[in-house]
């Protein structure tokens, strides 16, 4: 089940970005720039300014009632790049990984894809980090293309995040 999150929400939100984002990139980072990344993107004020932006929407998955994943799409001024005012980010797909390979992922990606249209945007973007070969792959399969790189920056440690974009057609 995907719900909308809201801004009583910041706890689980704090909870389940810390928890998946460790899971996903602790073992290719020194424990320094990660916890650097984590104490500010993931910190109470600043979730709470993300959840009440209006351009910025989150979404929570459930499985059995149990808090599975999260996404975070963005619009207009929110997004982390300027890509224009018909275009939606996909900032964050987060999935705890005992819930990975079980159809999370592609119900987040799903509902992103529902909101695009919902909002009459004609591309989708995203950067992923250029080592998350699985991502990648997930992506490529879902059609996007890469187009470009931006840098990333994990702590103080300066990574690429490959930017992929799909386009949408009536």
């Amino acid at each position: 089940m995907i719900e909308i999150s809201k801004v009583t929400d910041v706890e689980a939100l704090r909870h389940i970005s810390i928890q998946t984002f460790t899971e996903t990139f602790a073992r290719h980072n020194t424990e320094e720039h990660l916890n650097a990344y984590l104490e500010k993107a993931y910190a109470t004020e600043q979730l709470k300014r993300e959840l009440a932006h209006p351009d910025s929407h989150f979404y929570f998955a459930h499985v059995d009632g149990e808090l599975a994943g999260y996404l975070k799409v963005n619009v207009r001024d929110a997004q982390s790049e300027p890509m224009g005012a018909d275009t939606i980010e996909i900032e964050r797909i987060y999935v705890f990984e005992a819930f990975q390979g079980h159809g999370v992922g592609k119900a987040l990606f799903t509902k992103a894809t529902e909101l695009a249209k919902e909002l009459h945007k004609r591309k989708m973007w995203l950067g992923v980090w250029e080592r998350n070969e699985r991502a990648i792959r997930f992506y490529r399969r879902n059609g996007f293309e890469q187009t470009g790189v931006h840098t990333f920056f994990m702590g103080e440690d300066a990574q690429n995040d490959l930017i992929f974009t799909r386009s949408f057609t009536d």
